[in-house]
C-alpha cells in the first residue's frame, strides 16, 4: 500500500502540471482530493490493517494528502493571476501604468469657516445653538425693535412666505438674531451662546451680495455685563481668527436691537491702513456688527434688565472667508466651480 501512496502521488502531480484552467483544477481536486478518491479510500481502509502497517500507512497517506493540497492552493493561486492579467491585457489595461489617484473630498470653504469661527468662541465658553429657517415676523422684527412701521425693515430685503405680512406671518428669517429671542425664552442667565445659520435676502446677486449667505449670532447676558466685556471677546476673537498683530477699530453704528451699536473693522490685509480699492481707501475692511442689548429686547425674552445687562454680535460667515482667502465674489461660494472648491 506505501508504493500505491507513492504512484499516487506522482500520478497526482503529473496530472496537476498539465491542468491549464480552474475548471480542470476543480475536476483534479475532486479526483484526486476528494470524497471518492483513491486517497480518501485508503484513508478510510486504515482501520483493516494491523497496528504496525497501519501507522505506517497512515502517516505516508497523511504527507501525500497534504503534499497535494499544498500544490493545489499554489497551482490555484498562480491560475487565477495569469487569468486576471489575461482579461486584463484583453481589456486594454496596462498593468505595470501606477494606479490613479483617489480624490480626496474637503470641506466647503464656508464650511471651513464656520467651524473654525465656532471652535474659537467654544474655547471661550460658548455654546452652539440651532433655529429654524422659516422664522415668524414677531421673532424676526417685532421683538428685536423692529415694528411694522419701522425703517429699519428697509435695511433687509424680506422673502415672505405668507402674503398677509403681520406679526403672525412667517418668513425665510433676514439674520439670525431671532435667535437671542428663542433663546432667553429657553434659557434663563448666565447664557453664553452662538448661533450659526443660513439667513436669507430677496436682492439682486453681484460681487458682494447674495440671496442666501451664514451667519453666526453670538449673545452673552448675564449681571454686571458691559461694553469692556464684548470689546474684550472680539478683541479676542479677531486676533484668534486674523493674527495677533492685526489692528482691530470699533465704532458706533446703529441696530434696532442693540444700545449702543458698534461696528468692528480690522485693518486691511492688503495696504495695512495705507489705503487701498480693497478698502475703498479707508484703511479698514468691517467684519462684524456688535453692541449691548436693547433694554426692550430683554424684556421681550422675559429678563429682567434692571438686573441683567447683555451684548450680542452677528457676522457673515462668507464675507470673513472673503477676508480671510482674498476671495473677490461672494457668488463663488455657491457657483460649484471645481476650479475654485479645489483650492481649498
Amino acid at each position: 500500500m506505501l508504493k500505491q501512496l507513492e504512484e499516487l502521488h506522482l500520478e497526482a502531480l503529473a496530472k496537476l502540471n498539465r491542468v491549464s484552467e480552474l475548471k480542470e483544477l476543480e475536476s483534479w481536486r475532486i479526483r484526486y482530493l476528494g470524497k471518492k478518491s483513491k486517497l480518501t479510500q485508503i484513508l478510510r481502509s486504515l482501520a483493516s490493517l494491523p497496528l504496525e502497517e497501519r501507522k505506517k500507512v497512515g502517516a505516508q497517506a497523511n504527507e501525500v494528502k497534504k503534499a497535494l493540497e499544498s500544490s493545489f492552493t499554489e497551482k490555484e493561486r498562480h491560475l487565477e493571476e495569469t487569468t486576471l492579467i489575461s482579461f486584463l491585457e484583453r481589456q486594454g489595461v496596462d498593468v505595470t501604468l501606477p494606479g490613479r489617484p483617489i480624490s480626496i473630498g474637503r470641506l466647503h470653504p464656508t464650511t471651513r469657516i464656520l467651524e473654525e469661527i465656532c471652535d474659537i468662541f467654544i474655547r471661550m465658553g460658548f455654546q452652539v445653538f440651532e433655529g429654524p429657517d422659516v422664522e415668524w415676523d414677531y421673532y424676526n422684527f417685532e421683538a428685536l425693535n423692529i415694528p411694522q412701521w419701522h425703517p429699519a425693515r428697509d435695511m433687509f430685503a424680506t422673502l415672505w412666505i405668507d402674503a398677509d405680512m403681520g406679526k403672525g406671518a412667517r418668513l425665510l428669517r433676514t439674520h439670525t438674531s431671532p435667535m437671542q429671542i428663542r433663546l432667553m425664552e429657553r434659557k434663563r442667565p448666565p447664557i453664553r451662546a452662538i448661533m450659526p445659520g443660513r439667513v436669507y435676502r430677496y436682492e439682486a446677486t453681484d460681487a458682494t451680495h447674495e440671496s442666501m449667505l451664514y451667519q453666526v449670532e453670538g449673545l452673552a447676558i448675564n449681571k454686571n455685563i458691559t461694553l469692556a466685556d464684548l470689546k474684550g471677546t472680539l478683541f479676542e476673537f479677531c486676533h484668534c481668527f486674523f493674527g495677533q498683530e492685526r489692528r482691530i477699530r470699533f465704532r458706533c453704528d446703529y441696530f434696532p436691537f442693540v444700545e449702543p451699536g458698534v461696528e468692528v473693522a480690522i485693518e486691511c490685509s492688503a495696504c495695512h491702513g495705507a489705503g487701498c480699492r480693497l478698502c475703498s481707501y479707508s484703511g479698514w475692511l468691517e467684519i462684524l456688527g456688535a453692541g449691548m442689548v436693547h433694554p426692550d429686547v430683554l424684556k421681550r425674552g422675559n429678563i429682567d434688565p434692571e438686573v441683567y445687562t447683555g451684548f450680542a454680535f452677528g457676522m457673515g460667515v462668507e464675507r470673513i472667508a472673503m477676508l480671510r482667502y482674498s476671495i473677490d465674489d461672494i457668488r463663488l461660494f455657491y457657483s460649484n466651480d471645481s476650479r475654485f472648491l479645489e483650492q481649498f
